[in-house]
């Protein structure tokens, strides 16, 4: 695990940048194709902030999926969609191909059902990644996260049932201590088998929270159970207000 600290948020996105169009030229040297997941928050626009500043990404050869996202409408202010679809993929010339949302039938149907979202998710998942030999867990290019304060990332929160499946790719949640309640998220072994993850985390609400996931060993918080499963493919950016609590040997010198 490495844990990089900058003076603002402003530096972060900048390093966000680096790394994004690091491991999408890899990949599209290697395989022909990015496959990325983005979590929503403030997420889409600190990396539209850094990746404006960087020429030379390609983004025609990547795929767009989402960590976790609501059930609400793709126009919806709620949407994870609607939130990269304003900030980023507008901004980069993402075409619609490319980005794998809720299903819009079902959306149309007024499904109310959560376990039909997340099934017909994790089918967009299996296409994508069928062409892997004996294929049991999709392993994304990147996944981008957030932290909350809480120490929940995706859709999967503290204590939560969620945290224990094993099986499914895509689960349904309807009880998320987070409004709307009725959500679909990637689940910790997909996750957790990504050839790269990135934590973004910025602002003094987070400093208490991640000094428990990156200094305690035994800590069962969703984000410090994907950090301790990835340790040697995981990375956190940080502002200097969130890693105010850290200890120096925790952080790394500056990349």
């Amino acid at each position: 695990m490495l844990a990089f600290t900058y003076e603002d948020s402003r530096q972060v996105a900048e390093k966000l940048a680096e790394i994004v169009k690091s491991s999408s030229a890899a990949a599209i040297e290697k395989n022909g194709r990015f496959t990325i997941a983005l979590s929503g928050g403030s997420l889409p626009k600190i990396l539209a902030q850094g990746l404006a500043q960087v020429q030379g990404v390609d983004f025609a050869k990547w795929e767009v999926f989402f960590a976790d996202e609501r059930v609400v409408p793709l126009d919806h202010e709620d949407s994870t969609f609607h939130a990269c679809q304003e900030a980023f993929f507008s901004k980069v010339g993402l075409k619609r191909e490319q980005i794998h949302t809720l299903s819009e039938e079902l959306l149309k149907e007024n499904e109310k059902d959560v376990q039909n979202y997340a099934d017909e998710y994790e089918g967009q998942l299996v296409h994508t990644f069928a062409n892997a030999s004996t294929i049991k867990v999709p392993s994304f290019d990147l996944i981008v996260l957030g932290c909350g304060p809480d120490g929940h990332t995706c859709s999967l929160f503290p204590n939560h049932e969620l945290l224990k499946e094993d099986v499914a790719w895509v689960a349904p949640i309807t009880d998320s201590p987070k409004p709307p309640k009725e959500r679909i998220t990637l689940t910790l072994p997909v996750v957790t088998h990504a050839h790269q993850i990135v934590f973004v985390a910025t602002g003094a609400a987070k400093k208490t929270v991640i000094k428990e996931i990156l200094e305690d060993a035994t800590s069962t918080l969703p984000s410090a159970l994907i950090t301790q499963a990835a340790k040697d493919r995981t990375t956190w950016l940080m502002d200097n207000a969130a890693s105010e609590n850290l200890s120096r040997a925790t952080l790394a010198d500056h990349f």
